[in-house]
């Protein structure tokens, strides 16, 4: 169990959790898992946690083929500039690992931007908390949990 899965239980959400051997050497997270799980690239979205230029925190949903534009997001984020965040601090924040964080039952809850691409599936799969377990969930419960706005970045 992981803080992601608890909250979806308390929740009510329905969701499934796929799992997969993690190979230690391969540091493309989300790619691993749309290999191992056999799954479509653009339904897999990866959570990139980014900070502000005043520091602030906040996670980006975006599909794994693809990457984020910064510019979009701070435009998005209503930010002046947005950079990935510190390893250190994302882990401290989240109480995840990278390559293992989940959008869901982080410790300190972000500002949370999902991109739009998401709106196009009945289901889309996010890191579970952890290194080989992704959650198949609906994109509009997501959504609705992390109060998350869909935008295209």
């Amino acid at each position: 169990m992981t803080p992601a899965i608890n909250l979806l239980k308390k929740k009510g959400i329905s969701f499934d959790v796929l799992s997969y051997q993690h190979d230690p050497s391969h540091q493309q997270f989300g790619l691993e898992a749309v290999e191992k799980l056999n799954l479509p690239a653009e339904q897999v979205f990866k959570t990139l946690v980014l900070e502000d230029a005043d520091h602030q925190l906040l996670v980006a949903i975006v599909p794994v083929s693809q990457q984020v534009n910064l510019k979009l997001l701070a435009k998005a984020a209503k930010v002046k500039k947005v950079q990935m965040a510190p390893q250190q601090k994302v882990e401290n924040t989240t109480g995840y690992i990278l390559g293992g964080v989940s959008p869901l039952g982080q410790k300190k809850r972000l500002n949370t931007y999902v991109h739009q691409s998401a709106d196009s599936f009945d289901v889309m799969y996010v890191s579970a908390g952890k290194r080989g377990l992704e959650i198949a969930l609906a994109p509009k419960d997501l959504c609705s949990l992390l109060n998350a706005s869909l935008a295209d970045f």
